[in-house]
């Protein structure tokens, strides 16, 4: 907001941004009845109530990831009805108010609030939750955190901020464990859980499972994971409790090794599942074949095999790249040991120095070498000086190692044989292997939703050291994605009714076949409306002018135009 001083007239004017449309979200899902409902009721000496703050924290998540200390600044430039505020004084608006607000969310029931508020999403906005994506992340932050150890405050569990499996490759930092499930309507978030920072993935999926039961109501939905689903509890469980799972066998397996030796010498019969054209042009086509195994897993469930052309051919330079580099560094190491001043001397010496460099590239399943030793032959006179007719010689011998290469051609034609396949179980006997392939190949949408957290929205508890408020801000990330996730679901839902391929959102106009929120936020992040005050009192009000493109995505997303007037 800019109130220019001086002179009869004065200028005041407001963002509007992209917040009428996430408002419009946020009534659709009842996030302030919710809120109400769930969260303690204020003092009436507070200027700023704990449901009013937390839902400002998620507009902040959406559209300006300000830190809570600067909260106040980063609000100042809207209009205060936008942001649920009572006036346009926001210096009260402060990190303190705000971090009561994150206690008393964490104080609440959010288990509770969460069901509340996913029930009533599914039920708007019509979420198909037969099928169910889940997977885990790290998210490292910077600093000790020493009062994150995992204590229980005030009688409810915390998570411990630790060193653990960075999935981002910081093993440096410590970590949290984000657990988030979504839908395979959209990939809206269903449901998540924050864990131990050492926390694995495999005991994990029980809780996680029994959880999305509670929220949805059903047992029957498909539920699709990772490698780490694949333990006999976990998979019991969920078939012993009515459930579907659909994962993919980890090659630790014993059905994996099997197969890979049983494919040597027969020949399964692929069939075709799935056909999609090159990513460029010229690149031949994407191609999914499923075989179903003739012997079920361990458990008794189905396992299904798939080759994919994409995956052949990127194990086959995966595996080309580690013989390449494992014959350079066994190269490298000869002419080591061919200079005159080579610290490996003794066979032992050099055997480890080919294992470690065989190890370093990956390369020792297919690369085999041998060591030649000589003895090389010299003459070193006796004592010291000038050489003489009378100087005498003792013989000396040295011997002298080479190394040599080559590769094991029947591991390579083994490996090579198994290029680009790998199993899937399911305990379903009514899907086609085709309908199991799909399921899982929705796996990576869900990659998105933790690619949005980490960078994003920059999930990280900066600043915040008591573990009840890094727990409640981590709530207001997921409610953050869930609102991003109904937009996304809406407008591409609302362009396929349309036949509308693609929106011009890009830079330069170029098209955007799949829009998401923060292409959306940015076409409406300039909008500004404009009053004109004399003497106090309001002369005149320039609204905000829509383009054609922001009006062609205010109908696509249901939104009146009238959103931009009347606040």
């Amino acid at each position: 907001m800019d109130t220019p001083t001086g002179g009869p007239f004065g200028l005041v004017s407001q963002r509007l941004g992209p917040l009428p449309v996430i408002n419009h979200f946020l009534d659709r899902i009842g996030l302030d009845a919710a809120l109400g409902r769930w969260l303690p009721e204020p003092d009436r000496r507070f200027k700023l109530t704990p449901a009013a703050a937390i839902r400002l924290l998620v507009v902040n998540l959406l559209v300006g990831r300000a830190p809570l200390y600067g909260l106040g600044e980063w609000a100042a430039a809207y209009a205060p009805g936008l942001l649920g505020l009572a006036g346009p004084d926001t210096a009260w608006l402060n990190d303190d108010r705000v971090g009561r607000a994150l206690i008393a969310l964490f104080d609440a029931d959010r288990a509770s609030l969460l069901t509340d508020l996913i029930v009533g999403v599914v039920g708007e906005f019509g979420i198909d939750t037969a099928e169910m994506h889940n997977d885990s992340t790290s998210v490292s932050v910077h600093g000790q955190y020493r009062d994150a150890d995992g204590t229980p405050r005030r009688g409810k569990p915390t998570p411990a901020v630790t060193f653990g499996h960075s999935k981002d490759h910081r093993p440096d930092l410590k970590q949290l464990v984000w657990i988030l499930t979504v839908s395979a309507d959209g990939s809206v978030p269903m449901a998540y859980r924050l864990a131990d920072g050492n926390t694995s993935d495999d005991p994990t999926h029980i809780p996680t499972w029994d959880g999305l039961v509670r929220v949805l109501g059903r047992r029957d939905f498909l539920y699709v994971a990772d490698s780490k689903l694949c333990s006999g509890q976990a998979l019991r469980h969920i078939d012993g409790q009515g459930g579907r799972f659909v994962t993919v066998l980890p090659r630790t397996r014993g059905e994996d090794k099997w197969f890979r030796d049983w494919i040597q010498t027969n020949q399964p019969q692929w069939t075709e599942a799935i056909r999609l054209p090159g990513k460029r042009i010229g690149d031949l086509d994407r191609v999914w074949s499923t075989f179903p195994s003739p012997l079920p897993s361990t458990e008794g469930y189905r396992v299904i095999w798939v080759h994919s052309t994409i995956k052949a051919a990127r194990d086959e330079h995966a595996r080309r790249g580690r013989i390449e580099a494992g014959t350079a560094a066994i190269d490298e190491l000869a002419t080591r040991l061919a200079g005159p001043k080579t610290r490996l001397k003794t066979r032992a010496a050099i055997e480890q120095a080919i294992t470690k460099a065989l190890a370093d590239t990956g390369s020792t399943r297919w690369l085999q070498v041998a060591i030649d030793e000589s003895i090389q032959e010299g003459f070193r006179q006796e004592k010291r000086g000038r050489p003489s007719a009378d100087t005498r010689y003792r013989r000396t011998t040295r011997a002298r190692h080479t190394v040599g290469w080559r590769s094991r051609d029947d591991a390579i034609a083994y490996d090579a044989a198994g290029d680009g396949c790998f199993p899937l179980i399911t305990n379903d006997r009514q899907l086609t292997d085709k309908e199991v392939l799909a399921a899982y190949r929705y796996q990576p949408n869900l990659e998105r939703r933790h690619h949005l957290l980490k960078s994003v929205q920059n999930a990280d508890p900066i600043w915040l050291r008591d573990p009840a408020r890094i727990e409640a801000i981590f709530c207001c990330q997921f409610l953050a994605l869930l609102v991003g996730a109904l937009i996304e679901r809406q407008i591409r839902t609302a362009m396929k009714a349309a036949a509308t391929n693609d929106i011009p959102l890009y830079p330069e106009l170029r098209a955007c076949p799949t829009p998401s929120a923060e292409r959306i936020f940015a076409v409406f992040a300039d909008l500004t409306r404009h009053e004109l005050h004399r003497a106090g009192d309001l002369v005149q009000t320039f609204e905000a002018q829509l383009t054609p493109l922001q009006q062609q995505i205010l109908d696509l997303l249901g939104v009146p135009a009238t959103a931009y007037n009347r606040n």
